[in-house]
Formats: C-alpha cells, sequence, structure tokens
C-alpha cells in the first residue's frame, strides 16, 4: 500500500553545501519521503553528501536535472519556499502551520506535489518563482528570518507529514480524480506558456528587451489557472494553430 505522501516530492534547486544535501535526504527518510530531485546540484557537494548517515539509499536514487522545469515537468502542483524578508512577492503566499499541511496532503490525492528549496546562498530566484504554484513560508523570528536548508526541508515535512487530510480524519472525501478532472502538470502548462511565448513574440506583443519578464509573467499566468489537464490540451492546440497561421504568414511574407 503506498503512503500518502508518496506522491511528494523533494527539490533542491542549486544546492552546494554536502551537509546540508546529506540533512535534507535524512529528514526526507525520516519522514517517510524518498522522491528527491536536484536541480544544478555543486558537483562536489552531490558527490559528498552520498555518505549521509540513514540516507545514503535515498542519494543514491536520486535524479539530477538540468534545469527546474525539466525537475517539475510531471508535478500538478509547485510550491516554493522562501523567507520574504524585503523581496516583492506576486505569488500567493502561504504561512507553514497545521493547515497548510493539511492542504498539502489534500493535494497530494489529486497529483504529483513539488516542494521547492533554494540555494543556501540566495534561495529561490524570481525566475524559479515563475514555476511555482505559490509560495511557502517558515514563521521564524523576525530578527533571523532564514532557516539552514536541511532544517527548513525537516521543518516543512514534519507539518506535511504529521498533518491529517480532510478524508483521513472522516470528513468528506474529496472527489475522486478522473481524466476529465485531473489537474495539468506543471509540464503540460510550460508546452502552453511555450507556444504563446512564440505567437506574442511572432505578433510583436513582447517588446525588445522585456523577453524575460514577458516569460516569467505568461509562465505564472498558465499556473494560476490552475487548468485541468483535459482543458490544458485544448488550449495548447488553439495556440499552437494560432502559432502555424503565424509561421505561415510570416513565410508568405519573405
Amino acid at each position: 500500500m503506498l503512503s500518502p505522501l508518496d506522491a511528494l516530492v523533494v527539490v533542491l534547486v542549486r544546492p552546494r553545501n554536502p551537509l546540508n544535501i546529506g540533512a535534507a535526504a535524512r529528514a526526507m527518510s525520516n519522514f517517510g519521503i524518498h522522491r528527491l530531485r536536484l536541480v544544478n546540484p555543486y558537483a562536489v557537494a552531490f558527490r559528498e553528501a552520498h555518505s549521509a548517515v540513514g540516507a545514503a539509499r535515498l542519494l543514491n536514487t536520486a535524479e539530477e536535472f538540468g534545469s527546474l522545469a525539466e525537475a517539475v515537468v510531471d508535478c500538478t502542483l509547485v510550491i516554493g519556499t522562501t523567507a520574504v524578508g524585503n523581496r516583492a512577492l506576486y505569488h500567493p503566499l502561504r504561512q507553514l502551520d497545521s493547515e497548510t499541511g493539511c492542504t498539502i496532503r489534500d493535494q497530494l490525492k489529486a497529483g504529483r506535489v513539488a516542494l521547492l528549496f533554494g540555494s543556501e546562498k540566495i534561495g529561490l530566484t524570481n525566475d524559479d518563482f515563475s514555476h511555482c504554484h505559490w509560495l511557502l513560508s517558515i514563521p521564524t523570528h523576525a530578527h533571523h528570518i532564514s532557516m539552514n536548508l536541511g532544517q527548513a526541508v525537516a521543518v516543512c515535512l514534519y507539518e506535511i507529514a504529521c498533518g491529517k487530510s480532510r478524508g483521513e480524519i472522516g470528513a468528506a472525501q474529496l472527489p475522486s480524480t478522473t481524466p476529465d478532472t485531473a489537474s495539468a502538470t506543471a509540464g503540460e502548462a510550460e508546452q502552453i506558456t511555450e507556444a504563446l511565448l512564440e505567437a506574442l513574440h511572432k505578433s510583436g506583443y513582447v517588446k525588445p528587451g522585456n523577453d524575460a519578464v514577458t516569460e516569467k509573467k505568461v509562465r505564472s499566468l498558465m499556473l494560476r489557472l490552475n487548468l485541468r489537464a483535459a482543458d490544458a490540451k485544448v488550449l495548447l492546440g488553439m495556440v499552437r494553430q494560432i502559432v502555424w497561421k503565424l509561421r505561415r504568414a510570416a513565410k508568405e511574407k519573405d
């Protein structure tokens, strides 16, 4: 029988310290979570982390990716962690508590959920945030808001592992997921984003020098729509037809 947490994925983005990678893996092992993905880890740190006490097997099966988009392609919910500080955030922000832990457990019934942690030095960047549906903050003391990477992973997983979803505490069961109600994955949303960006470029909507900003805005918009998988396929077909027409018009003009 699968654990309720089997669909939870911990993603470490650009980690550098082997002790932190090992501590994160050990915390995952403590709470029975075994899906670890790393995005562009510092090679030396990742090799040295394999000696982490009690977490060697988990680290040996960890997956490496060259980009965050690739790491969350099969996830229906992507949550980024942040210490907030003085940053201006344009995503929904939730504070880590038992209620949020229950919310995440409920979402695990609908599909794979990715929990992102940034590098020890700068955390997650605004570009990383553009791949997230919403953000999560640990309520720390105002004069010392940042936490060690391994500790942050452990605290988040504790709330998620200890919480009970609505179905588990005897309340009304969540509707079962069917092909018609399943949420679109981050990968499906990214396909729409890429096609829409091409259409925007070819139509002249994107102003010179605004490529990066437009890409973040479009990607965030697609994620905020929380599309169903079936609707994502329809929308992708529409956008691709527009792109095809724009390409054809450009060829005829040449």
